[in-house]
């Protein structure tokens, strides 16, 4: 059986989004499972001196915005530098995707956390809406009652995916944990891709 990578994730995070496609593609390129864990930042980043965007100093604040840019430009992905909907609560839609990965399994959850971050990021949509969440499940073929059915066990995942985040010492999202190495960011993608060849290389 082939490893699998863990994917700490938060939906309403741009790294997030601009780095889900590749992953994804990398992980599928390997036949490697991606085992997603949406966690609450909230509670993560007061654990390691982290600060929510706008507790952020102003100087720290704009330079994200031009890193953004160069970002969306590589990236070559449809991109809001300031959406409608931003900041916004991530945690119902973490638990819509927890409920997802229950319900139908890792790959369909993966595919619903692209059309989550998507919606924030490129369509000006806000997922903090129950509307919006519910339209997004049906565009992505899902059972939305069977997902709603599963709350209850998603808030217990979605507490101990950020506890279990926490005592792993993660401090962001994405960050990605392969075979016990840490890589915090979309911007250390090729650092992972390096491993997972190597790795699985090694592994004949």
């Amino acid at each position: 059986m082939p490893h699998t990578l863990d994917y700490f994730m938060a939906p309403s995070s741009p790294w997030t989004y601009l780095g889900h496609r590749r992953l994804r593609d990398l992980c599928a390129g390997q036949a490697i499972p991606i085992r997603m864990m949406p966690i609450d930042l909230g509670k993560v980043f007061p654990q390691s001196g982290g600060l929510p965007l706008p507790q952020r100093a102003p100087q720290r604040q704009a330079y994200r915005l031009v890193e953004l840019a160069r970002w969306r430009d590589i990236t070559g992905l449809p991109l809001n530098l300031q959406p409608r909907f931003f900041p916004v609560s991530g945690d119902d839609a973490a638990l819509v995707l927890i409920g997802a990965q229950l319900h139908h399994g890792d790959l369909a959850a993966l595919d619903l956390a692209g059309r989550v971050l998507s919606a924030v990021w490129a369509e000006e949509r806000n997922i903090a809406d129950p509307q919006v969440m519910a339209a997004l499940i049906a565009e992505a073929g899902l059972d939305g009652e069977a997902i709603v059915a599963r709350r209850p066990d998603a808030i217990v995942r979605y507490e101990a995916n950020t506890k279990e985040a926490i005592a792993r010492q993660v401090f962001g999202a994405p960050w990605y944990v392969w075979q016990d190495e840490p890589f915090w960011g979309q911007d250390r993608l090729d650092f992972l891709e390096r491993a997972l060849a190597s790795r699985v290389g090694a592994r004949g």
